[in-house]
């Protein structure tokens, strides 16, 4: 592994103010993977102010979008450069097997040259003119960076939530602040390296490392950042909120999810079992839009339930470069821990465990799970209704499309749903009346840069990917003239 015991802020690899490192481990095999800076409040404060002094003395607020979109496109031929050593890094940090990684680096790199394209676009940055009730006045509205960006991202897809938020930023003419998760920091360092080789100006992109209390409470305090974009859980979500509001800073949130899967009797049995695999076994189910309450008509049920079982336990679990590998370990002992607890307490509810729910005997280090299939799971039971973030599905029965709709939306969360059946008009009868900020038909989790992310309720504040997100990073600004000769009221009134 590369040297990762330096925080990269103003354009420069520096050591720590405290000198302070910690371990990120392989979740495969436990084993110590690097050693990493680690960043406290001093640092912070270091880079909010190269980041500062980025936007409100450098260039890069003030080039044009075309100029900024060739830095983007830079930065995204590097990581097509580096594709399999960013994979694989990213194997190694987070578990996920390897063919998944690859499609998240692919993606990454899709995401940057997507926001060049609209720093480019001169519809989204052309001054338009407003009409207004006096003749004697013109107004105008433009748009513009927001400024100094906290970005605080998750465990989960490491670099590719980095692009969901840096490229946006860049592209719109923001300096950043990148806070990855402790659990999986080394990809968003390699990115530092990627676009300093870019020739991203000095400041434009900073890189700390470190503890969510020592480090990204600090950043998301920090009275010079304008804009807080944070990706997390829920309970993490509301302690930035309350940051944010001190200063009544703008912010967006991508939080967490119990994503409902309503799928009718007519629906084609092996699509149905492969989205529900797809929907809450990729990444391991942890995925913050994972499909985990599955709503099966009853006539379909039986049928459904005895092939997700025989499916499910065919499922190859082990490390991330084996060949076949479906599942790989979860990121860390913590989450695992977790997982079984929830099992645990699904059990004690009532809810019937049918497959899964386990440490796999075969493997004896790592922090591996087999998926669990919960039948028959009551509706206020905790694994019916909290994210688990984890291998877990969860299903029950319905009768009438109504019923279906009012148990889909009977939760707290609102990121995504998704609906099955033969019946097109159904399908886009039910996808509307979900309370969701994202809704697949015949399908679930496929993700899209150019299309909108986020959700209703706790689910979330805003939109994150398309124009939704880098609209995310400007501020809307008014300039209104007066042509009408003399204003006169105090003047001429006076006298």
């Amino acid at each position: 592994m590369g040297d990762y015991q330096r925080l990269y802020i103003g354009g420069e690899w520096i050591v720590p103010v405290q000198g302070g490192v910690f371990e990120t481990i392989d979740p495969s095999d436990e084993s110590i993977l690097a050693q990493v800076a680690a960043a406290t409040s001093e640092d912070i404060d270091l880079a909010v102010c190269a980041a500062r002094k980025a936007f409100d003395e450098g260039d890069w607020p003030r080039w044009t979008g075309a100029q900024r979109a060739q830095v983007l496109r830079r930065i995204a031929d590097g990581i097509r450069t580096r594709q399999d050593a960013l994979a694989a890094i990213e194997v190694r940090d987070n578990g996920k097997p390897l063919p998944e990684a690859l499609w998240d680096i692919a993606d990454t790199a899709g995401c940057f040259d997507f926001y060049a394209g609209l720093a480019e676009s001169s519809a989204l940055h052309h001054e338009q003119a407003i009409s207004l009730s006096d003749g004697r006045f013109n107004s105008s509205v433009i748009k513009e960076p927001v400024g100094v960006v906290a970005a605080i991202i998750p465990w989960n897809f490491p670099m590719l939530m980095a692009s969901w938020k840096v490229a946006p930023a860049l592209a719109a003419g923001c300096t950043v602040v990148l806070k990855p998760s402790e659990l999986t920091p080394l990809t968003a360092l390699e990115l530092a390296r990627i676009a300093d080789q870019a020739g991203l100006p000095a400041g434009v992109l900073n890189v700390v490392t470190g503890l969510g209390r020592e480090a990204g409470a600090p950043l998301a305090e920090h009275p010079d950042v304008d804009k807080i974009a944070f990706t997390g859980s829920v309970p993490t979500g509301r302690k930035i909120m309350q940051a944010a509001a001190a200063e009544i800073k703008n912010i967006s949130l991508e939080l967490g999810g119990k994503s409902p899967f309503v799928i009718f009797a007519d629906s084609d049995l092996d699509a149905a079992v492969e989205w529900i695999l797809f929907g809450i076994f990729w990444n391991q189910g942890q995925v913050c839009s994972a499909t985990s309450r599955v709503l099966v008509e009853r006539a379909l049920y039986p049928a459904l339930l005895e092939r997700l079982i025989a499916v499910t336990e065919e499922i190859q679990i082990g490390q991330g470069f084996t060949e076949g590998v479906k599942l790989g370990p979860l990121v860390s002992q913590g989450q695992l821990d977790k997982v079984l607890e929830a099992v645990a307490a699904g059990q004690q509810e009532g809810a019937r465990l049918v497959s899964g729910g386990t440490r796999p005997a075969h493997l004896e280090k790592g922090y591996y799970f087999t998926p669990a299939i919960f039948a028959d799971v009551p509706e206020q039971s905790s694994i019916w209704r909290e994210e688990i973030f984890g291998p877990v599905v969860c299903l029950r029965t319905f009768d009438t499309e109504a019923e279906a709709i009012r148990l889909a939306n009977d939760s707290p969360f609102g990121l995504a749903a998704a609906v099955m059946s033969r019946d097109i008009p159904r399908c886009e009868r039910v996808a509307r009346r979900f309370r969701a900020g994202i809704v697949w038909v015949n399908c679930s989790q496929p993700t899209f840069v150019e299309a909108p992310w986020g959700g209703y309720k706790q689910s979330g504040i805003g939109r994150e990917l398309g124009e939704w997100g880098y609209n995310n990073y400007l501020e809307t600004k008014q300039i209104t003239r007066y042509d009408g000769g003399r204003w006169g009221w105090y003047l001429d009134s006076a006298g």
